[in-house]
């Protein structure tokens, strides 16, 4: 019987993190070559999430926010980040928790079930998290507030509507550098999402 291809977990240590446990991990594992080895990686366990992008068709526009992020100032930029709306799971299932991300981040109450295209790890080298990307529509009949999110959560959001087109040069001028928003842009552009 050939030996095992499967990955063993040899130890598993919490040695920090107050939000998410930042654990270090040892594996062995068989190698390409059929060598055995083992490997030592330190793994944030951040919760997985949802991010969405609304799009209105009628008027070609999306919904984008703008909020404070620490680790972009601590890195030397901005202060804020513009991105797609998003948010942790935190229990609840994907689908029911980006429609409430939505509702608090954007002010939108999609009255259009969120359509799921893709799950992706953020950066799975470090992180534990996945994040499920969604698409839906919205129209100004949807919109129940002018959104900003939660203070009790230390959230201060500015909501952004603009179209495809002026988010891509975004992008391209280094305004967006945020990796599910950049994803979930160029998705909608290589589907043609908005026409």
């Amino acid at each position: 019987m050939p030996p095992s291809n499967k990955p063993e977990i040899l130890s598993r240590e919490v040695i920090g993190g107050n939000f998410s446990p930042l654990e270090r991990v040892v594996f062995r594992r068989r190698r390409t070559d059929g060598a055995m080895s083992e490997t030592t990686r330190e793994i944030l366990n951040v919760d997985d999430g949802v991010a969405i992008l609304p799009y209105d068709l009628a008027r070609g526009t999306i919904i984008l926010i703008r909020q404070f992020r620490g680790v972009a100032f601590l890195k030397g930029g901005s202060e804020t980040l513009v991105e797609a709306c998003a948010g942790k799971l935190e229990g609840a299932d994907p689908l029911t928790r980006v429609k409430k991300e939505t509702e608090e981040e954007t002010g939108i109450r999609l009255s259009a079930t969120p359509r799921p295209v893709f799950v992706a790890y953020s950066s799975p080298g470090t992180f534990a998290e996945r994040l499920h990307y969604f698409v839906a529509p919205y129209t100004e009949a949807d919109r129940i507030d002018k959104g900003g999110g939660l203070v009790e959560e230390g959230e201060d959001i500015e909501v952004i509507e603009t179209t495809l087109e002026a988010a891509i040069a975004m992008i391209e001028r280094g305004e967006i550098i945020d990796a599910k928003t950049i994803a979930l842009l160029y998705y909608a552009k290589a589907t043609r999402l908005l026409g």
